[in-house]
């Protein structure tokens, strides 16, 4: 039988849960468990899809075509946990399952309610990640202790101990320790509080992870111990990293953290492997150089808006040994006036993903400067978009051309809407998404970074490069080096004369490790790299 972890949160929102959870399942699987994640957050939309990067930060895309919760992206970096759609539930996924089984009579004379239906169906979601191949599967819970919205789901998991008995279930709550510059300490009364609500729903954590911005000296521990109810060698540290996210599972290791959970589940541990995750952190401690890269988006201000794209250029510098500092560049502040302002100086130019007119011709002066000034360029999704849209129009000369997202009378539409998408009408799940395979020109930038093929990378778009325009496209000297198995769909451009520019209609921040960085990060780094060092010789 699968056993099971819940991490809940308290105090404050935006704890970590999610990276503590995937720190946990690194830990785990480090000691030879086989790990399963999850996500349950209380939010009422079905999926995150239709939300506001604003509001939720990024949306993060699943082989299956999930769309998910920006924690399965510290999943899936941290650990090798099979992620698909059963891997996140929402409170609207769960009540729109209970309602389509009442439509269809599932209980017929009975009265639909939280209790036992709701509840029921979220322990079927939980239970449903368990099985033969899965020794341990870890459940985050969104939110904070207190949370209306969060109680169905508290006391699903209030449940599952008497279904599955308490010695296969283990609670684990994440809290917070401010610290008070006046009374130069810290206070437990806020995770006492917190804990007091767990317990009145019926949960007693087993083990407390509280947060601090440093290290604290003296007996909170001991104190947190005695008024939570919880062994004092049970309530854990957890300070900010001081370099990188990727220091915390090996904090959590240092105190023991995961023999703790092994007793605790009565799992025979076995002999922890974390040498390469420590020389991962000693080389992010300790970079041979400094790259600087320009990040051009529309929602810069909100940082989780591109999670994966800043930790995926991470990872291709941990991939070189250098250090990549991000110059985060609002699309809507940047002109052809002010370009050389904010993007002179850079080793690269990002433009990511997104949605909408705003920022639109901001994102295509940064990649007309690029282009120009020998800069490398890297464009995903969005950024391959207003790259060909850039290209179309100042060198193919094709004057007003523009994407039919931004301009439905563009007398040269170089990115129209794809032909799956002209008669949908829903918002949620309705692009193209999930894992696509894509076939690579031989003696491409592309072919050369993956050394293979063909791939699969995962989509989330509704727009493509117009095929009418190939040719012209072509002939102007933008190389489309990707493909559809098909032939239709255009995956990937580059500029042969051009040092390293390169878009991609895929997502392949998605697919990034800090131990294994995605390919084309990895090369895209490598041109920075090599710009420095021109530049520096220069």
């Amino acid at each position: 039988m699968s056993k099971h972890i819940f991490i809940t949160g308290g105090v404050v929102s935006s704890l970590g849960k999610g990276l503590t959870a995937a720190s946990i399942g690194l830990l785990l699987e480090r000691r030879g468990l086989r790990v399963r994640m999850q996500k349950l957050d209380p939010y009422i939309n079905v999926d995150p899809g239709t939300m506001s990067p604003y509001q939720h930060g990024e949306v993060y895309v699943l082989d299956d075509g999930a769309e998910t919760d920006l924690d399965l992206g510290h999943y899936e970096r941290f650990t090798n946990s099979l992620l698909s759609r059963a891997s996140n539930y929402t409170t609207g996924r769960i009540y729109q399952n209970v309602i389509n089984k009442e439509r269809a009579g599932a209980y017929l004379g009975k009265t639909v309610q939280v209790v036992p239906h709701i509840t029921n169906e979220i322990k079927e979601a939980i239970l449903g990640c368990g099985g033969p191949d899965v020794d341990v599967v870890i459940t985050e819970l969104g939110g904070t202790v207190g949370d209306i919205e969060g109680l169905p789901f508290l006391e699903a998991i209030r449940q599952i101990p008497l279904k599955v008995g308490k010695q296969n279930c283990l609670f684990i709550h994440l809290t917070l320790l401010p610290y008070l510059k006046a009374a130069k300490e810290a206070k437990t009364k806020p995770t006492q509080h917190s804990v007091g609500q767990l317990r009145q729903i019926g949960i007693q954590p087993d083990i407390l992870v509280y947060r601090t911005e440093q290290h604290l000296e003296g007996d909170y521990a001991e104190k947190i111990a005695l008024f939570c109810n919880v062994e004092e060698r049970a309530v854990i540290e957890e300070a900010d990293s001081q370099e990188s996210i990727y220091e915390v599972p090996l904090g959590l290791a240092d105190s023991g953290l995961d023999l703790l959970i092994l007793e605790k589940l009565n799992i025979q541990p076995g002999e922890s492997k974390l040498d390469d995750w420590r020389a991962l952190v000693e080389k992010i401690r300790k970079p041979k150089h400094d790259v600087t890269i320009g990040v051009v988006g529309k929602y810069i201000e909100h940082r989780d808006a591109y999670k994966s794209i800043y930790e995926a250029l991470s990872h291709g510098g941990f991939h070189h040994s250098v250090r990549v500092h991000f110059r985060r560049i609002e699309s809507d502040d940047l002109t052809a006036a002010n370009a050389e302002g904010y993007l002179a100086g850079l080793h690269g130019i990002l433009v990511p993903g997104g949605f909408g007119y705003r920022g639109i011709e901001g994102k295509i002066e940064a990649i007309r400067y690029a282009r120009t000034h020998d800069i490398p360029f890297f464009g995903i999704c969005l950024g391959m978009q207003t790259a060909v849209i850039e290209f179309a129009r100042n060198v193919c000369g094709l004057k007003g051309a523009n994407s039919t997202e931004f301009d439905t009378e563009s007398p040269h539409p170089v990115i129209c809407l794809l032909e799956s998408q002209r008669e949908v009408t829903d918002k949620g799940a309705s692009m193209r998404l999930g894992a696509q395979p894509c076939h690579l020109v031989p003696d491409s930038k592309a072919e050369a970074a993956y050394r293979e093929p063909i791939i699969n990378e995962r989509h989330r778009h509704r727009y493509e490069f117009n095929p009418d325009y190939r040719e012209r496209i072509e002939a102007g000297g933008m190389r489309i080096t990707g493909n559809s198995p098909d032939g239709k769909l255009a995956e990937v451009v580059e500029l042969p004369n051009h040092p390293w520019f390169l878009a991609v209609q895929f997502h392949p921040e998605f697919k990034s490790k800090p131990l294994k960085s995605h390919p084309l990060f990895a090369d895209f780094i490598g041109a920075a790299i090599q710009r420095r060092n021109d530049r520096s010789l220069a």
